[in-house]
């Protein structure tokens, strides 16, 4: 059988309509019914491309220029987000953003699902889409003899220094300021992932939006923390509402954020945010949602969607530190709650006992082990509510959501990213 013949050639420049969005926000569009993927290219939009790679199936192009140009294309508001990687959709209206995830929905459904005559309702964007991220993980590094810290370049380890990071909420930039100064100043090393050589390797910061608590997390390659007293000094002296300083050690050559090893070196363990009316305990490990506002716009839709009269057995699959649990569990008999990391159910436990909710269990454990023994036991859960990975969910988690056969299954997703 003879190969397919590839239309395009690397380094050759052609002309491509784009019709839809990737996965990582790259504009798609075919040329002779072969797929080409342009980052900074928009549906609606033609395009000159000058082809960079050129594999089997698809090849990925270069954007040289906007030849007709898409309603919803905007000037970035970030001035590093040309060369920035944490953003991809900046040049894209927030409207037309939301658009476009739905079609990807759509897609998803219709496209590949081969579903027809599925409600695909609009997303319900933020009144605010900036500064709401309540979470910051961003690598140290030096640069011309200087530490930096920030974002890293896209598809690169390449660190961009950020001193504003317009989806940061404003706290996390102030503690990123103060860590590159402290690092200045104390002449503490940063991690090279190269030579596996340095100490610095990480800082992390969380806000409780509510309470106005902060933790600040300091990831280094080191099992001790250099200079620890003067560090605590110089950010409790410059960090508000400053609630936990806690030390993370992650010596092993991995692009894996945090280590096994955690100490708390000043004030407490977890800070405490809230949604809706409830209080939630928040750890350096704990998976917490980043957008509070946006969060409880979910939370509140789940639960109408989950049409709960509190007769219902409910399993929240993915569960955190139980936000969502917390939040079914106000119109459910029973709700079980999973989540593979253990100090989250520490958290979630807790979480449920601050808020005096007695009609959940939480379990640790991963779920593609913890289902198929829940429905062993007999368990039949009327709602099941999954908010997993970026992954998605495991087959086998799949295959016992079908052997359960609830009612309703719903599937949680919250993308306010630009």
């Amino acid at each position: 059988m003879t190969a397919p013949t590839i239309p395009v050639a690397r380094n050759g420049i052609y002309e491509i309509a784009i019709h839809n969005l990737g996965h990582s926000g790259e504009g798609v569009g075919r040329y002779q019914d072969f797929t080409v993927f342009v980052p900074g290219a928009l549906p609606g939009e033609t395009v000159e491309v000058k082809i960079t790679t050129v594999k089997k199936n698809y090849a990925v192009g270069e954007l040289r220029k906007v030849l007709q140009a898409a309603p919803g294309r905007i000037e970035p508001k970030c001035p590093l987000y040309a060369e920035c990687g944490g953003c991809q959709l900046q040049h894209m209206d927030y409207r037309a953003q939301l658009a476009a995830k739905r079609q990807t929905v759509v897609n998803a459904i219709e496209r590949i699902g081969k579903l027809r005559d599925i409600v695909i309702h609009p997303v319900l964007g933020a009144a605010n889409p900036w500064y709401y991220r309540n979470k910051m993980q961003f690598p140290t590094g030096s640069a011309g003899g200087k530490p930096v810290v920030g974002c890293y370049a896209q598809g690169t380890h390449r660190i961009i220094d950020t001193e504003e990071c317009l989806i940061q909420h404003g706290t996390n930039n102030q503690i990123a300021g103060a860590v590159r100064d402290i690092l200045a100043e104390l002449g503490i090393e940063t991690y090279n992932e190269v030579t596996g050589q340095g100490v610095m390797r990480h800082v992390l910061g969380r806000v409780g939006v509510a309470t106005g608590e902060v933790m600040v997390v300091l990831v280094t390659a080191t099992n001790t923390l250099p200079h620890r007293e003067r560090i605590i000094e110089r950010l409790t002296g410059s960090i508000k509402g400053l609630t936990s300083i806690v030390h993370n050690v992650n010596s092993r050559r991995t692009n894996v954020i945090l280590g096994d090893r955690t100490e708390t070196v000043w004030g407490r363990d977890t800070i405490t945010d809230r949604i809706g009316d409830f209080t939630f305990h928040i750890s350096a490990l704990s998976f917490f949602q980043v957008n509070n506002e946006q969060t409880e716009v979910l939370y509140r839709q789940a639960v109408e969607y989950a049409g709960l009269t509190g007769r219902e057995t409910v399993i929240d699959a993915y569960c955190g530190t139980g936000t969502i649990a917390l939040f079914l569990a106000q119109k459910a008999a029973k709700v079980y709650g999973i989540e593979i990391v253990a100090p989250a159910i520490e958290n979630a436990r807790l979480n449920a006992k601050l808020n005096k909710v007695d009609n959940v269990e939480f379990t640790a454990g991963d779920a593609v082990e913890i289902l198929p023994r829940l429905y062993a036991q007999g368990i039949r859960p009327d709602v099941i509510v999954v908010d997993p990975p970026r992954v998605g969910c495991e087959k086998i988690v799949l295959e016992t959501f079908a052997q359960m056969q609830p009612d309703r299954i719903i599937y949680a997703v919250s993308y306010t990213h630009l």
